[in-house]
């Protein structure tokens, strides 16, 4: 699954671009967790949370991104920002893929609230 993740996080990322966002860094990590995608839209960071998910028994890839996940991302960016000393709106945007597919990416802006 690891080559798959980094497929579908490739994948996401062109995506995104391809609709105007610029990407800024890939798979950021810290001690509170990691962020796939962070990416600017105009004025907005955008942290964007890359799932993959071709079986649906647990609900597919929206629902893996639980709120304890949701939390660790939210962690990571405070990290991010803080260690850039950026002071921007952000926005947590969820891009889900249920194969390797680019035509049936489904990107959900404000996909959650950060803490």
């Amino acid at each position: 699954m690891k080559g798959d993740g980094a497929l579908a996080e490739k994948l996401a990322a062109d995506f995104l671009q391809r609709n105007g966002l610029r990407l800024i860094e890939s798979n950021f990590r810290c001690r509170m967790g990691e962020i796939d995608l962070i990416l600017q839209d105009g004025g907005t960071l955008v942290f964007a949370e890359v799932r993959l998910r071709s079986n649906m028994r647990f609900g597919g890839a929206a629902a893996s991104i639980t709120a304890a996940k949701q939390a660790k991302i939210s962690c990571a960016a405070r990290i991010y920002l803080q260690q850039h000393r950026i002071d921007a709106p952000c926005r947590f945007d969820a891009v889900l893929l249920d194969s390797l597919d680019a035509k049936r990416i489904e990107w959900i802006k404000n996909a959650f609230e950060g803490a």
